[in-house]
């Protein structure tokens, strides 16, 4: 797998479960890439089809398959209920290099939940790699190129 920077943009779901019983769910979404963790804003009174436009970005390291997406019903005098997630393998994205807005399946107990609209763009990392030249003058002969995978 390759290294680089991962950016995800949240534009949004639908067919969410309501959870709340007497006005709209609250939802948010934790995005998590290996242990890399963070946190929509709460699209507050939204309900089932939510809008974040929101802009997220994880650094990838050796081993990172997969983003998965929670999505949560904040409560307030209770607590947060879990909608579902969303597993999004990433081979797809490093072959490519950016992946359009996408809707994917929301699941909860092996069940179809709704969706969620996610674009991904992944940049890999540039590298620099040492050379010596000996008729290079400075840096004592080496000299640095910078290269990608």
């Amino acid at each position: 797998m390759p290294e680089g920077t991962l950016q995800v943009l949240l534009v949004g779901a639908k067919g969410l479960e309501n959870t709340d019983f007497f006005t709209n769910i609250d939802p948010y979404v934790l995005l998590a890439c290996r242990s890399q963790e963070q946190r929509s804003s709460v699209a507050s009174g939204q309900g089932s089809e939510p809008e974040w436009n929101e802009t997220f970005v994880f650094t990838i390291s050796e081993g990172t398959s997969e983003l998965v997406l929670k999505i949560v019903d904040h409560d307030t005098l209770t607590d947060d209920d879990y909608l579902g997630k969303a597993s999004i393998p990433l081979e797809p994205l490093f072959i490519e290099g950016n992946l359009p807005t996408t809707a994917y399946n929301v699941v909860k107990d092996e069940e179809y939940r709704g969706e969620i609209r996610v674009g991904l763009s992944f940049t890999p990392e540039r590298r620099t790699s040492r050379t010596f030249d000996a008729g290079e003058e400075s840096y004592g002969g080496w000299k640095e190129s910078a290269y990608t995978d």
